[in-house]
This record gives structure tokens, C-alpha cells and sequence, in this order.
């Protein structure tokens, strides 16, 4: 295994810090990772909702604080509020 990236400090400090750990859901595991497109932008926002989803919560019933916290900590580990898709993988180095 390689050396953390900025990906897993963020996963690092959302599941054990912060609990966004990922569930079961119908008897399978469901994970942020899963809502990850192969390509593309994905912005903070859309990676929070995806986090809350993955928790088996609806972030619609989150209030504003709640998710801008979860972007801040996004961007904080990646370094802005929108990141290519290929940044969010575990072991990923900017070239």
C-alpha cells in the first residue's frame, strides 16, 4: 500500500472523525467511493451530498451548517472546491 494522499486524509478525517463511515444498505455495503464518477469535475457540494447519501440519510434534511462543514473539510484536503474526479481515488499522485 502506498502513502496517504489527500483523498484518504479527507476520508480519514470524515469516517473517523466526523462518523460519515458509509452503511448498509439492503444488505450491501454503500460508500461515498461508489457515487464517484470515473471523469469529471465533482465539486464539494456534490461530493457532501454524496457523503450524507452513502450514510443512508437524505441531505435534503441536513441543515445549510451541516453541509457547508463537510465541504470545508473537502476543501481543505483537496485544495479547492472543484477537483477532477481522478483526484478521489485512494494512492492517487498529482503528477
Amino acid at each position: 500500500m502506498g502513502r496517504p494522499n489527500a483523498f484518504d486524509g479527507m476520508m480519514h478525517e470524515f469516517c473517523v472523525k466526523l462518523g460519515w463511515c458509509g452503511c448498509v444498505k439492503d444488505g450491501k455495503p454503500l460508500h461515498v467511493s461508489d457515487f464517484i464518477p470515473e471523469i469529471g469535475p465533482v465539486a464539494a457540494d456534490d461530493f457532501a451530498r454524496w457523503l450524507i447519501t452513502a450514510d443512508g440519510l437524505d441531505p435534503d434534511q441536513l441543515n445549510g451548517s451541516e453541509l457547508r462543514l463537510l465541504e470545508a473539510v473537502f476543501v481543505k484536503h483537496m485544495g479547492a472546491n472543484v477537483v477532477d474526479a481522478n483526484r478521489l481515488r485512494p494512492g492517487h499522485r498529482d503528477a
